[in-house]
């Protein structure tokens, strides 16, 4: 079993994506937090659940998609680093500006 360890900008970002879904729809805001809780949880005895992201195909990172985040983390034999969660399209307009 993996301990799951949240890095401190992972939650700077989950906290300005929920605030930003709070300003229309506080209770979506509450739903995704523990959504993206939820499935984080899960890492602890499964952390190879995650899949691999598709631009980075020869990494030891993994990701758990709860849309619209995406959460980025990297684990080992005992722990599980959750370390950044990105809005889902901040992402893709990154991926595809950059094979442009």
């Amino acid at each position: 079993m993996a301990e799951v360890i949240w890095t401190e900008p992972a939650l700077q970002e989950l906290d300005a994506i929920a605030e930003y879904i709070a300003l229309d729809n506080p209770a979506a805001a509450s739903d995704l937090v523990k959504e993206v809780f939820g499935k984080t949880e899960r890492l602890e005895n499964f952390p190879k659940s995650g899949r691999i992201p598709p631009e980075l195909p020869d990494s030891v990172y993994r990701e758990v998609v709860v849309p619209p985040c995406r959460i980025f983390y990297r684990e080992d034999e005992q722990r599980v680093l959750v370390l950044y969660v990105m809005r889902e399209e901040r992402q893709l307009r990154a991926f595809m500006l950059g094979n442009s």
